[in-house]
């Protein structure tokens, strides 16, 4: 019997919707935040990207911050931090400062990829050199300086020691999986925009887990595209809105969250349909039963332990109610 009754989560990239601005976006990514925490949902990540004018998630610390001020209990935190693009002693110090004012309310979920294009990974200028290969030093950097002060060299994160910031590894790959597996961390999987290695990853993190301080066995986490609403056509409609979210992604254009069309034809060329629906194949959507029964295949093959959903949805309100509706299937309601 699959095991739908998991803890759900939020993603967040904080887009901007069409005909607003950055400030409308922060506000809304708030809303969202205390709308599932009533709801009750584990946890609201937020993401790193730099250099989109659509998306306004490039300083992650800060809004992570502005979210745990504006929520009572949920645990808030990254999705990820991008760590080539940071100082793991800088990230340390920040989170450090963060457990301190919101203690056993953050996560840190660390990214391998920098999060943009290789001209703004260079005006970011951490290192002239490859830092994406520097990724499982900088992990176990990150792990000792959260740790006890006696484990730790002359340099500390202060504050930051022994806060024990949870750290989550987060990928898209095979690499990630074994890093994951390696360091006896959790691990979660962007299903949500790069799903072809979801399988494989998922595997070999089970097979080479090895347990820590930190995980007595594997904690499989996997984020997906969720639309949900009241009926299976409402659903195929709101998620127009997702289609052209991808749609920019393939095209490298820079629309913003834009309202749902009655059709997607004449919009999107053969090709660039099939390069953005494949992005987005890992997608829950449909009505609370079609919903359900999608959620419960997916269990039944992968049974993860926890599912992060993002949801692509211009109208805040059908946006919370997506979100309602996962909540309530994963309850039993």
């Amino acid at each position: 019997m699959a095991n739908t009754n998991i803890p759900v989560s939020v993603l967040n990239l904080a887009p901007i919707r069409k005909g607003q601005g950055s400030k409308e976006a922060i506000d809304a990514m708030v809303d969202l935040a205390q709308a599932t925490e009533n709801m009750g949902y584990s946890r609201y990540w937020i993401a790193e990207h730099h250099n989109s004018p659509t998306l306004v998630s490039s300083a992650t610390s800060i809004l992570i911050k502005h979210t745990l001020e504006n929520t009572n209990h949920m645990r808030i935190g990254s999705g990820g931090v991008m760590l080539p693009n940071h100082s793991p002693l800088i990230v340390a110090e920040q989170f450090g400062t963060m457990a301190t004012i919101y203690p056993d309310r953050l996560d840190l979920g660390l990214g391998r990829a920098p999060g943009t294009d290789q001209l703004t990974a260079s005006a970011i200028r951490r290192s002239q050199n490859d830092s994406v290969y520097a990724f499982p030093d900088d992990v176990n950097e990150l792990l000792k300086y959260f740790g006890p002060e006696d484990k730790q060299g002359y340099v500390k994160a202060y504050p930051g020691v022994n806060t024990k910031v949870p750290i989550y590894i987060l990928g898209s790959s095979p690499d990630s999986a074994r890093l994951a597996a390696q360091l006896g961390l959790p691990y979660v999987f962007a299903s949500h925009f790069a799903p072809r290695f979801m399988e494989e990853a998922i595997s070999i993190y089970r097979q080479q887990f090895q347990p820590s301080k930190y995980l007595e066995s594997p904690y499989m986490m996997v984020c997906l595209n969720v639309i949900a609403a009241e009926s299976d056509e409402e659903a195929e409609f709101e998620s127009t809105t997702m289609q052209q979210f991808f749609l920019n992604v393939v095209r490298g254009s820079q629309n913003p969250l834009s309202p749902p069309v009655e059709s997607m034809d004449g919009l999107w060329s053969e090709r660039e349909r099939i390069a953005a629906t494949s992005m987005s194949s890992m997608t829950l959507l449909g009505s609370k039963e079609t919903v359900k029964k999608q959620l419960t295949r997916f269990q039944e093959k992968y049974d993860v332990q926890e599912l992060m959903a993002v949801s692509y949805i211009y109208d805040p309100n059908k946006q919370k109610r997506s979100y309602e509706i996962l909540k309530d299937i994963v309850d039993g309601n």
